[in-house]
């Protein structure tokens, strides 16, 4: 499965004093979806190896929805990149806004934590085409420069 959408309702537990949920809260959850992402795909463990740009656009709130979205972008060797979307909203009106989203990399990993082979993934609409060129460009700053 190239992508997954985890749904579920902010519960009081899960916000400060204030009545928002913590931004580690929210990193959590962008987390969770990769890797469910991530594992399906994979059909094995997996372990997160870094998560970029994280984007914060709006707070979440106790009582709203909360839509997490994972996707693949490319694949590696025994790598995922995965894009995920976080939307979240009042139930009352059925409109979720975008809330946050980053990249993740997840990697394959057997019983030992050595990296497993994974199944390449192809884009093949216009936009997973564009997605994946993003996805591989900003994966690929953060890679360090070959000693020369």
């Amino acid at each position: 499965m190239a992508s997954i959408t985890l749904r579920f309702l902010v519960e009081p537990g899960l916000a400060g004093p204030g009545g928002l949920v913590h931004g580690g809260t929210v990193m959590k959850w962008l987390d969770d979806a990769a890797h469910a992402c991530a594992t399906t795909w994979s059909r094995s463990a997996c372990r997160t190896v870094y998560i970029s740009s994280i984007r914060f656009h709006r707070s979440v709130k106790v009582g709203e929805l909360v839509e997490v979205r994972a996707r693949l972008a490319f694949t590696g060797e025994t790598n995922m990149n995965i894009t995920v979307d976080l939307h979240s909203g009042d139930l009352s009106d059925g409109r979720l806004e975008k809330t946050a989203e980053c990249l993740v990399v997840l990697i394959a990993v057997d019983a030992k934590g050595n990296p497993l082979p994974v199944d390449r993934w192809t884009p093949e609409t216009p936009g997973e085409m564009a997605l994946a060129s993003s996805a591989r460009a900003q994966f690929d700053s953060t890679r360090p420069a070959p000693l020369e």
